[in-house]
C-alpha cells in the first residue's frame, strides 16, 4: 500500500467542492434528520450549522416512511425544501437512498421479507433493518425507491455525494430464512460447482454429514451441538456477498444518473461483535471509504482503540483519504453505562481520525432526538441548546478544522511514503477464529491484534493494516497476530516477503487451517513451521486468568505450547508448568529476512521489551527519538509538505522537541512545542526538514 504515487481520490475531489475560493476544506457535519422536527426548526438548524462551520450533512438515511408513505406513492415536497434550504446556505448534501429501514407498511404487506434468527424465530419490524437481504420483495422496493431519489436529485447543486443504505448487516445479518437458504445454495453451487467438491471442502465425512442433493443444504441453523465449521464459515462469506449484491444493485441505479461519489458506512472492528461483512472485499466497490466509530466509554484506553480503527479504515482505503461518517459528540445510548465525554475529548477524538487519514468528520447526529430509541444519544446540537459544553466544543472544532484545510489530500506516512510496520487482519481468519470448539475461549484474534497495535502505539510507531495476500514489500516489519486461517496464496506471499528481506512476526494459533478451515497437518504452526524454524507438538492453553513466567519478556497468558526449535534461535522459553523449556519467542533467518514466533500472549511490559528487539533488528524507528508517554504523534505528507499531529492524552502539560508552523495557534515554533494537558497541535514543516 503506497498511496503517494496514486492520483487524487474522490475524497480529495469532494473536499475541493466543500471549500471556498478554490481551497479545499475538511468535511464537517452530521446526519441531519429534519423529518423528526417541525418545519419551523429547519431555519434555525441551518443558521446554527453555519455558525458551527458545518459544510456537509447526510440527509434521508432513515426517511423511507416519509418519502414513500404508501407503496408506490412518493412524497418529495418536504425533502425538496430541506435540500433547497441547505443549498441556499452553502451546505452540501450527502444524500441517502433511504433503504436502510423499510417502513411498517412494507413489512406488514410482505411478512416473508423479514429476517429469521438462527433458532428459527422470525424477527419482527418495529426497530430498523427489518428485512432479509435475500428477499426479492425488499430488493424490488429498494430499487424503486433508489430510482425515484436518484432521478429527482441527481442534478441538484447541493448534492455532492451518495450515501447508500446504512451500516449494512448491523441488525439483520446473518439471516437464516428460507430465502437465505435458497440464496446460500446458489452461492455454494457457484463456488464449488458440484457436490463432490463441496463435500470435500466441508469435510462431511465427519459425523455422517455427506450431502447427496443441493436441496439438502441449509444455513447453519441451531442444531443439537456444533454445526459444521466450514458450513458456518461459508455462510458468513455468503451473507457478506448477499448484502454486497444489494449495495451493488442500488449503486448501479445511482451511477446511471450521477457521477458523484458513492459510499456506505463501515463499522470498523466492531469490537466484541460479529462483523457482518468482509470490508476488504467491499472497499473495492466504494468511491469513498467511510467508517463509523464510537468509543467504548469504560475502556481506559479507548483512544488507542480509536487509533486502531482509524488505521484499519485507512487500510481499506488503500492509504488514500477516507471519511469518518459517524462518531459522537459525547455519550451514546446503547452501552451499559453511557458515559459523557470529558471536556476536550471530542476534539482529541476527531483529530486522531484526521491524523490517521480522514479528510472528513461527521457525527450522529445534528440535533439530539426528542423521541425514539436514540433520544439519549448526543448530537451536535444537544437537548439543552447552545449554552452548553457540547455546542461550544462543536464550534471550536469547526474553527479547528477550518485551520486544517491544507492537510486534505495528504496521506499518512513520512516523506518517503513509508509507514514501516503493517499488521495483518484477514476477514476470513477472523471469522474462522471466532467459530466454536476451539482450544481456548480466551484466544481472540481481535484482542491479540489490539495488544500488538497498542504496543506500537505506546512506542510512537504508526502501523498500517493489510491482508496476508497484499504486497508487503514496503514494510520493514509485519505482524501476523493469531492469523488462524490462511490461504495458500497468503502462505506463498508471506514466505516471499521474508525471503526478500522482510521481518515477519507470527503469534500463536496462526497458520493452523487452510481456506476451508481444514488443519494443515504435520506440525504446528502449519503454514509457518518451516518459515519459523520451529516444531510445535501440542497446544497447552492456560486456565482462565492464569499467567506463566518466561525466561525473558516477562510473563505469558492465555496460551502456551509444547514444542522445540528446529533451526530457530530461542530468545525466550517457558519457565514453568507442563511445557517448561518450550520456546516462547524465537527468531529465525529465512532467505534474506527474519521470522519470529511468539507462542503465548505477552503482557504489556514483555511486549514492550520484545518490540525493542524487533524494531532494532528491522531498523524501525518511532516518530520521536524519545516518545513522550501519553502523547500520540502521527505524520501526514503531501508533495514536499509534512504535517505532524501531536495529541496529548495526559492530564498534564508536556514539552516536545518540534520546529515549524503550528496551524491551530498560527505560531512558529523554534524547537520546542509546549502542549497543554488534553490539547492538540498540528505542525507544518517541509518534508526535507521532517526529522524531529
Amino acid at each position: 500500500m503506497n498511496p503517494h504515487n496514486k492520483s487524487a481520490s474522490p475524497m480529495t475531489a469532494l473536499t475541493r467542492r466543500l471549500g471556498s475560493s478554490g481551497q479545499p476544506a475538511i468535511a464537517f457535519g452530521a446526519d441531519y434528520n429534519p423529518e423528526q422536527w417541525p418545519e419551523e426548526t429547519w431555519a434555525e438548524d441551518v443558521r446554527l450549522m453555519r455558525e458551527a462551520g458545518v459544510n456537509l450533512v447526510s440527509v434521508g438515511i432513515f426517511s423511507w416512511a416519509r418519502i414513500e408513505p404508501r407503496e408506490g406513492t412518493y412524497v418529495f415536497d418536504w425533502l425538496d425544501r430541506v435540500i433547497d434550504l441547505l443549498h441556499a446556505h452553502g451546505i452540501k448534501v450527502d444524500l441517502a437512498n433511504a433503504t436502510a429501514s423499510p417502513p411498517p407498511w412494507f413489512s406488514h404487506t410482505y411478512p416473508q421479507s423479514l429476517p429469521v434468527r438462527e433458532d428459527g424465530v422470525k424477527i419482527s419490524y418495529g426497530s430498523r433493518q427489518a428485512f432479509a437481504a435475500s428477499s426479492p420483495e425488499y430488493r424490488r422496493a429498494a430499487a424503486a425507491l433508489t430510482e425515484q431519489i436518484a432521478n429527482r436529485y441527481a442534478s441538484h447543486p447541493a448534492v455532492v455525494m451518495w450515501h447508500i443504505h446504512n451500516e449494512y448487516g448491523c441488525h439483520n445479518q446473518p439471516d437464516y430464512s428460507d430465502g437465505a437458504a435458497a440464496g446460500f445454495r446458489g452461492w455454494l453451487h457457484r463456488r464449488y460447482g458440484n457436490l463432490e467438491a463441496l463435500n470435500a471442502a466441508w469435510g462431511t465425512a465427519f459425523w455422517s454429514q455427506r450431502y447427496d442433493s443441493w436441496d439438502e443444504i441449509i444455513p447453519p441453523r441451531t442444531s443439537g451441538t456444533w454445526v459444521n465449521p466450514t458450513q458456518q464459515l461459508d455462510f458468513a462469506r455468503y451473507s457478506s456477498d448477499e448484502l454486497l449484491e444489494c449495495y451493488m444493485a442500488e449503486a448501479a441505479i445511482i451511477r446511471r444518473q450521477s457521477t458523484h461519489p458513492l459510499t456506505t458506512n463501515f463499522m470498523g472492528f466492531n469490537m466484541g461483535l460479529h462483523q457482518p461483512v468482509d470490508y476488504w472485499r467491499w472497499s473495492q466497490h466504494m468511491d469513498i471509504v467511510s467508517n463509523d466509530h464510537y468509543l467504548r466509554a469504560e475502556d481506559s484506553r479507548s483512544f488507542q482503540d480509536l487509533a486502531m480503527a482509524a488505521d484499519l479504515t485507512r487500510g481499506w482505503a488503500a492509504g488514500k483519504p477516507w471519511l469518518l461518517m459517524e462518531h459522537s459528540t459525547s455519550a451514546v445510548n446503547w452501552q451499559p453505562r453511557n458515559i459523557a465525554k470529558a471536556p476536550g475529548e471530542m476534539l482529541r477524538n476527531t483529530l486522531q481520525h484526521i491524523a490517521r487519514g480522514a479528510d472528513g468528520t461527521l457525527f450522529f447526529q445534528w440535533r439530539a432526538s426528542k423521541a425514539g430509541a436514540e433520544k439519549f444519544h448526543s448530537g451536535m446540537l444537544p437537548h439543552t441548546g447552545t449554552d452548553t459544553k457540547i455546542w461550544r466544543e462543536v464550534c471550536e472544532l469547526g474553527r479547528t478544522l477550518q485551520a486544517l484545510g491544507e492537510v486534505t489530500g495528504s496521506v499518512v506516512g513520512g516523506p518517503d511514503g513509508a509507514v514501516e510496520v503493517a499488521i495483518l487482519h484477514d476477514t476470513d481468519a477472523r471469522w474462522a477464529s471466532e467459530l466454536d470448539s476451539h482450544p481456548s475461549v480466551d484466544a481472540s484474534s481481535l484482542h491479540e491484534t489490539r495488544r500488538w497495535h497498542d504496543a506500537f502505539y505506546r512506542r510512537g510507531i504508526t502501523t498500517d493494516f493489510c491482508q496476508s495476500t497484499d504486497d508487503l514489500s514496503q514494510y520493514k516489519l509485519v505482524i501476523a497476530p493469531m492469523l488462524y486461517l490462511l490461504t495458500d496464496e497468503g502462505v506463498r506471499n508471506l514466505h516471499r516477503y521474508v525471503e526478500s528481506g522482510g521481518s515477519l512476526v507470527v503469534t500463536y494459533f496462526s497458520g493452523i487451517a487452510d481456506e476451508n478451515d481444514h488443519i494443515r497437518l504435520g506440525s504446528y504452526p502449519g503454514a509457518f513451521s518451516g518459515l519459523l524454524g520451529v516444531h510445535i507438538e501440542e497446544f497447552f492453553p492456560l486456565p482462565e486468568a492464569q499467567s506463566i513466567e518466561l525466561s525473558r519478556f516477562g510473563a505469558g497468558s492465555i496460551w502456551t505450547e509444547l514444542g522445540r526449535p528446529t533451526v530457530a534461535e530461542v530468545l525466550s522459553t517457558v519457565a514453568g508448568g507442563p511445557v517448561q523449556g518450550s520456546p516462547a519467542v524465537t527468531r529465525n533467518t529465512y532467505g534474506d529476512g527474519r521470522s519470529y514466533y511468539v507462542s503465548t500472549s505477552l503482557q504489556v511490559e514483555g511486549m514492550d521489551e520484545l518490540l525493542q528487539v524487533l524494531c532494532a533488528d528491522a531498523g524501525v524507528s518511532p516518530m520521536l527519538a524519545d516518545p513522550a508517554p501519553g502523547v500520540e504523534v502521527v505524520r501526514r505528507c503531501k508533495d514536499e509538505q509534512t504535517w505532524t499531529f501531536f495529541i496529548n492524552h495526559n492530564d498534564e502539560d508536556v514539552r516536545i522537541p518540534a520546529a515549524g508552523h503550528e496551524l491551530l495557534t498560527s505560531q512558529d515554533l523554534q524547537g520546542t512545542l509546549h502542549l497543554k494537558a488534553g490539547s492538540v497541535a498540528v505542525v507544518r514543516l517541509p518534508a526535507a526538514a521532517s526529522e524531529l
